[in-house]
């Protein structure tokens, strides 16, 4: 959407641009005037603490071109909780999901692509409501700056082959890493051990 207003009269003296997460738009504010611009694109890399630029670890099977896949796709291979959760980037109640509170010995994988994410033996009571784990397996999963909520920017967390939105990851777990991935239960599927 672009539009132009001209010559408002505003005495503000200050210059500011504003970039969102859903949308770009750019304005300046000049005295007595207030003016609006074509939206300009910011292309910069982010890089979280935790995320690689190498290939993801794949021990079960490789990799498809999930890339691809629409979400008319997802929404048939999915339940509705699954695809509001990880297509939607949504996020289930506490307390609510299936593996919040599990002590089963095994690995927990993408409900999307399957690839392991975690291994219940990094897996700790955080009292969040969510499952929590302290590490995850190799570069299975990656990080990414959230804007969402634009006074508390948060690290997303990803599957790195399929990009399935999974929770997000915080610097006040315990040793060795220190960090909690918060994650939702409805993205993930348990193979017990």
């Amino acid at each position: 959407m672009a539009f132009r207003v001209h010559h408002m009269n505003l005495s503000l003296p200050t210059t500011t641009s504003c970039v969102s997460s859903t949308t770009q738009f750019g304005f300046a504010l000049k005295p007595k005037s207030l003016t609006f611009e074509q939206p300009k694109r910011l292309y910069f890399p982010l890089r979280a603490m935790g995320s690689s630029a190498s290939s993801p670890d794949r021990t079960t099977q490789e990799a498809g071109d999930y890339k691809s896949v629409s979400n008319e796709e997802w929404k048939k291979r999915l339940t509705k909780e699954q695809f509001y959760i990880t297509r939607q980037k949504g996020t289930e109640r506490a307390f609510t999901g299936e593996y919040w509170n599990s002590k089963t010995p095994g690995n927990y994988h993408c409900i999307c692509c399957d690839t392991p994410l975690f291994e219940s033996s990094t897996k700790f009571d955080s009292g969040t409501g969510w499952p929590s784990y302290y590490q995850p397996i190799g570069n299975n999963v990656k990080s990414k700056l959230d804007l969402s909520i634009i006074i508390m920017p948060r690290q997303e967390v990803l599957c790195a082959v399929c990009d399935a939105h999974l929770g997000h990851v915080f610097d006040d777990g315990p040793p060795p890493t220190g960090k909690r991935y918060c994650i939702n239960s409805a993205s993930l599927k348990l193979k017990p051990k």
